[in-house]
């Protein structure tokens, strides 16, 4: 792979996963062959940030985890009222971390 697009691709994208695992990403990626590149570069991740205004708003219904694909957790927090405010909190903390990881799984699966 062409390290000028894979570093195109990083820069634009850094933002979607976790700074420790960038250098492992760009790895990946320079590695790839040419035939994965176009399935790589049209997948669409989850903002952090936008994960974020979610768990602020709708937290509480488990929205924010819906989202990203923790169905099982949407649930729980919908049922419990986000278990009665205390995991809406945690969330607060904790949904951009896991909307980044969400990414890698999803960028991990694509190469693959």
């Amino acid at each position: 792979m062409d390290a000028q697009r894979v570093d195109m691709f990083m820069m634009a994208n850094s933002k979607f996963f976790e700074s420790h695992h960038l250098m492992q990403v760009r790895d990946r990626m320079l590695a790839l062959d040419d035939s994965r590149w176009m399935m790589v570069q049209s997948l669409s991740f989850y903002d952090p940030t936008t994960c974020l205004i979610v768990s602020l708003l709708g937290g509480v219904l488990g929205i924010d985890r819906f989202i990203i694909g923790d169905i099982g957790m949407g649930v729980g927090k919908l049922l419990t009222f986000g278990g009665c405010g205390i995991w809406t909190i945690i969330d607060y903390f904790l949904i951009m971390g896991a909307a980044r990881e969400k990414n890698l799984d999803k960028l991990t699966r694509a190469i693959i």
